[in-house]
């Protein structure tokens, strides 16, 4: 007997009625569950005798698409009856499931109607054991696949609610995200639920995504393709026990079969899909409470979940965390919208344009409507339009697509703390910055300011860029700029970047003072890398200089001159370290009008020295740079200051060397080491050791090599006295440079192996201090010097390992100051 009472052979008898009938009809089994409406593994099902009766509209399609007479729907529909589950008996009711109203008659047991599964059921047919136990009386599997259970093929049947939107025609990029859903479906019997999660910021596209996955996933999901929509954005999102009960609707339980609590819900949930090929897309989740009961237990099916939120506490599932878009393929989804020939008429603008659009996909589309609409504007208008940031977002709305809803969305939602740290991290400079700068804006301490940040990375709304570091996308950052001027006093802005820009300030002046001659620690050890301590000032001062430069701007501006001078003058020995940076000019600018205002003669010799150095030195621009060294030189007169007027002579002997002016220049380099010859600090040491380099270069290139060669080896041999002395960086730096002059000056005398010496000792000075990117001027001298003794391949290898070397640690100090 079967669980509702009728044979196997009453079973059996629609079976081979329903096969024959499709024989006979000249169908195969693919052709009529399209034309029924049911999925082709129901079809199969019905056939082999594996479904017991099947429901009512189910039959009725069947005989449509059959083209069945009257007489024949009915002989079908009498043979589905047979094994349909007959008359319910009344049994006991498991814990939590809806009781029938007092009073009332037993409903018909009708498959996918009323019947429940799991705990869910309000009765047991007859022949059936009670649930919750098996024919043995041992406890069953609550999700465990009933006999009765509904067969409706929402995707199918178009009788859902929750069937999937339509797919969008030029949707663009993800190829990898989406190669990796097709290789998860490929598995047809997983040994684990298939749940993916894609998270990220607002505007990503993670709903269309989604969606777009679940079209592509359709032909190996027969079952059917749900969408639901959990609101998570909304103030008041959908309850997991009311989403449930859509998606089983959807499924084809009716209402009253509904069952009435979350668990008994999601049991009969799992139970239905234990053994579908169906894709189910939750779109739009709020936290991982709201998405856990919807989550299969076992079974084919793949769930899909988008959420701004990472969603930490979810486990086992896949984790797909959406990026910007590439500027290719903003650039290619710009002209799927917008019109090929168009977009790729205007290359440069189109660039520009997806650069203004961060990359974010919903405001490439929102730019690619606007065009749309206004098919006489050039693409290049658009670019200007959307330059200036106090209208770009504004801009970015056209219809019902805005970007500053998307964030004003997950904005509202965060807790108060939250948000002010956003606001705040718009005031910071940098494109990435740390916990410490953002607690300095905040107000806050750095380890809660970080908790705050990770928070905000969960939210979508901050992004982490290394594993110290974080970021803002720049759309969100310029709404991040709005909300602080909407939200909080100009008090209360002003008070924030003096409070940030001070503690900034001071933090890069003691970072620059460890390179000081005269301020920094001695170093006596032998090793071969700089000391930590100048290791992590370097690294500080370099990734951290788009702050402590914006704050030097904003003490300027705030007449706090003094900030200024103090840190201009703690950079600059540390400013020798990378000559490549196009900042000095304006530091030392700064740290001139700031000495002028102040009205101190001597702060401003010192720092007009400093300009005219980099104008030299950095620049290249050697007559202002001259220029600059008289007026330093009048300066440090005017105060009888020595020192400056040694270094004012320096640089103006500089200047003259690279003008080719060598007489001029060397008697400058010997009045500079006059002047230092009078000042007992570290400092003039150096300088006199600066102008004795100076002096055998201009030797040199005067046809002289010779003569330079013996006042070179004095000049390395004073440096490495003070190497023993010291072993400081900065004088293994001027080591470095005097061992690469000699290098120099034994090449022009074609002395191949003494060159080679002098470029191998330069090298060891330059391990010292860290591999500044000065190094490369010494191994390409030093790969000439092999060549020229005929070891191309020696300096091949040597040249190209250094190359590799230096272009994986990044952007690198560069050269010798003075």
């Amino acid at each position: 007997m079967t669980a509702g009472g009728g044979t196997d052979t009453d079973t059996n008898g629609f079976s081979r009625l329903l096969a024959g009938h499709r024989v006979a009809a000249g169908l195969t089994q693919e052709e009529l569950a399209a034309s029924a409406g049911v999925s082709l593994r129901a079809l199969g099902d019905m056939e082999r005798g594996r479904t017991r009766g099947p429901q009512r509209r189910t039959v009725r399609a069947l005989a449509e698409a059959l083209g069945l007479d009257d007489p024949q729907a009915e002989a079908l529909d009498r043979a589905a009856q047979s094994g349909r589950p007959r008359g319910v008996r009344p049994g006991p009711v498991p814990a939590g499931s809806p009781a029938r109203p007092r009073g009332s008659a037993p409903r018909e047991s009708v498959v996918g109607e009323d019947t429940l599964l799991g705990n869910a059921v309000v009765g047991n047919t007859a022949g059936q054991e009670p649930v919750g136990q098996d024919a043995a009386g041992r406890d069953a599997d609550p999700d465990a696949p009933r006999a009765d259970a509904p067969s409706a093929v929402p995707a199918e049947t178009g009788q859902s609610a929750l069937a999937l939107p339509r797919d969008i025609a030029d949707f663009t990029a993800r190829e990898e995200a989406l190669a990796l859903l097709a290789r998860m479906a490929e598995d047809e019997r997983p040994s684990h639920p298939r749940v993916v999660l894609v998270s990220g910021q607002p505007g990503l596209g993670k709903t269309s995504f989604a969606l777009h996955a679940a079209h592509a996933l359709a032909e190996r999901f027969p079952d059917g393709q749900l969408s639901l929509d959990l609101g998570g954005m909304s103030p008041q999102p959908l309850p997991a026990r009311d989403a449930l009960g859509q998606v089983l609707r959807a499924l084809g339980v009716a209402d009253a079969a509904v069952p009435a609590g979350t668990e008994e819900r999601a049991g009969l949930y799992r139970a239905l899909v234990r053994e579908r090929r169906l894709v189910l897309v939750l779109d739009n989740a709020a936290d991982e409470s709201q998405v856990r009961p919807l989550l299969p237990g076992s079974g084919p099916a793949v769930t899909i979940v988008t959420s701004r939120n990472l969603l930490p506490g979810l486990e086992s599932v896949h984790r797909l965390n959406l990026d910007v878009l590439s500027p290719a393929e903003a650039a290619a989804l710009l002209a799927r919208i917008a019109g090929r020939e168009r977009i790729e008429a205007a290359p440069d603008a189109t660039a520009e344009l997806a650069g203004l659009c961060g990359y974010l996909p919903l405001a490439l589309r929102i730019a690619g409507q606007r065009l749309v609409a206004r098919p006489q504007q050039p693409v290049a208008h658009l670019v200007r339009q959307l330059a200036a940031e106090e209208n770009r977002l504004d801009l970015l709305e056209t219809g019902d697509l805005a970007v500053r809803p998307a964030f004003e969305l997950s904005y509202r939602r965060l807790p108060a703390e939250s948000q002010l740290v956003l606001r705040r991290c718009a005031l910071t400079a940098g494109k990435d910055f740390t916990a410490e700068i953002a607690a300095a804006y905040a107000g806050r301490s750095a380890a809660r300011t970080e908790l705050v940040l990770e928070q905000l990375v969960d939210a979508g709304l901050m992004q982490a860029a290394t594993p110290d570091r974080y970021r803002l996308h720049d759309l969100v950052r310029l709404y991040a700029g709005e909300r602080l001027a909407a939200d909080e006093t100009a008090e209360e802005l002003a008070e924030a970047r003096t409070r940030a820009g001070r503690w900034i300030l001071g933090r890069a002046a003691e970072f620059g003072l460890r390179f000081d001659p005269d301020h920094a620690a001695d170093d006596t050890g032998t090793g071969g890398s700089a000391p930590a301590y100048l290791t992590e000032a370097a690294a500080w001062l370099e990734y951290e200089h788009p702050e402590w430069l914006a704050a030097l701007h904003q003490a300027q501006q705030a007449g706090r001159y003094r900030e200024v001078v103090d840190t201009a003058e703690a950079m600059h020995w540390f400013s020798d370290r990378l000559l490549s940076w196009g900042i000095w000019a304006e530091v030392f600018h700064l740290s001139v009008d700031a000495a002028r205002a102040i009205g101190d003669t001597r702060v401003e010799a010192v720092h007009v020295n400093y300009l005219a150095w980099t104008y030299v030195t950095c620049l290249h621009r050697y007559q202002r740079g001259i220029e600059l060294a008289t007026e330093g030189l009048e300066l440090a007169r005017a105060v009888g200051d020595r020192e400056q007027q040694g270094w004012a002579l320096t640089y103006l002997a500089s200047g003259l060397r690279y003008l080719q002016r060598h007489r001029e220049a060397t008697d400058a380099f010997h009045r500079a080491a006059d002047a230092f010859a009078e000042v007992a600090n570290r400092s003039a040491m150096i300088g006199r050791l600066v102008t004795l380099r100076g002096a055998a270069n201009c030797l040199r290139e005067s046809g002289r090599a010779e003569e330079a060669v013996e006042s070179r080896r004095r000049a390395l041999a004073g440096t490495l006295e003070l190497v023993e002395r010291w072993s400081s960086p900065l004088i293994h730096m001027l080591a470095a440079m005097t061992a690469h002059e000699l290098g120099l000056d034994r090449a022009a005398l074609k002395r191949w192996p003494a060159a080679e010496k002098a470029y191998r000792q330069a090298l060891v000075h330059f391990e010292a201090v860290g591999r500044p990117d000065s190094m490369t001027k010494t191994l390409t001298e030093l790969g000439t010097a092999l060549i020229e003794q005929g070891r191309a391949e020696e300096a091949r290898e040597l040249l190209t390992e250094a190359l590799t070397d230096l272009s994986a640690e990044g952007p690198r100090s560069a050269g010798a100051r003075h």
